[in-house]
């Protein structure tokens, strides 16, 4: 080949190692973006969580376990009324946002501090709410964390501190001054299956479960948070053995939109209610 033509094919080959050399670049540049988690501020993403804490499905990470951790963002107060409740309410507040009031209140004036105490709010529920005065001690407690379940009961010839039903409740709000709620019951030998937890239901509704005992007499009463009476009632069903199906139908007027306790309870034996269950339901 000529000297000429060597000579001209030089600025050629120069032009293409440059060009080369810019893609290898780019290419490094780019691996290193993805490796190290990109721009977290544009992403929202590539922050390791702290030790011990939990990720949501929607917060999945994607950084490489050798990216540092970002800086913990300052943490954010969330109101009360605004936090998601695990359970149907049922007493003595009707949502979150009736619990944030009293909240308020407590703050300011130190009102019904009852609220903050769960054996007090399981016997205010039994003997006021629910009607049933002569179940008026604390039997036996256990409370972890944020929830409760309180043994009531009361005193026979067959022994002293019998339970009659141990009340479910949980912690409604934000803080350590957040107020107790009854959710339910942990049944045992009466236990209401139907309606299903948290239902919508409508009148009239079939109301069901199993029962251990001799010679039971089960009543079905549908109660709700700011009503002085009973809102329908059904009694009474036989019922006995060991946990035998138990079911009947109740009729009930007037409850206003939201939840509805519905009341199982039997007795007859050492006093007129001996044992109870309660369970959550809503109505539109």
């Amino acid at each position: 080949m000529a000297t000429g033509e060597r000579q001209g094919m030089r600025p050629a080959a120069v032009i293409a190692s440059a060009v080369v050399v810019t893609l290898v670049s780019a290419l490094l540049a780019a691996l290193a973006v993805l490796y190290f988690g990109g721009d977290p501020a544009s992403t929202g993403q590539g922050a390791v969580p702290l030790p011990g804490a939990s990720v949501r499905p929607s917060q999945t990470a994607t950084t490489s376990p050798s990216s540092p951790p970002a800086e913990p963002s300052p943490t954010r107060q969330v109101p009360p009324s605004a936090e998601r409740f695990a359970y149907q309410p049922l007493w003595p507040f009707a949502s979150v946002a009736e619990a944030d009031t009293w909240q308020q209140a407590y703050r300011d004036d130190g009102e019904q501090p009852w609220h903050l105490d769960a054996d007090e709010t399981a016997l205010s529920f039994t003997t006021g709410f629910l009607g049933f005065t002569e179940i008026d001690r604390v039997v036996s407690r256990s409370i972890r964390g944020d929830e409760a379940w309180i043994s009531v009961g009361y005193d026979s010839d067959e022994g002293r501190g019998s339970v009659a039903a141990v009340i479910h409740l949980a912690r409604i709000g934000q803080g350590d001054d957040a107020p107790w709620e009854v959710v339910g019951t942990r049944d045992t030998t009466l236990i209401l299956e139907r309606p299903r937890y948290a239902a919508l239901v409508s009148s009239p509704i079939t109301v069901g479960g199993r029962i251990t005992g001799v010679d039971e007499s089960i009543r079905i009463d549908i109660r709700q948070a700011g009503k002085e009476r009973s809102l329908g009632s059904s009694c009474c069903e036989p019922g006995g053995g060991e946990k035998q199906p138990w079911s009947t139908r109740v009729t009930f007027r007037g409850a206003d939109a939201g939840a509805v306790t519905i009341v199982a309870s039997t007795g007859g034996h050492v006093q007129t209610v001996e044992r109870f269950a309660i369970t959550a339901v809503r109505v539109e």
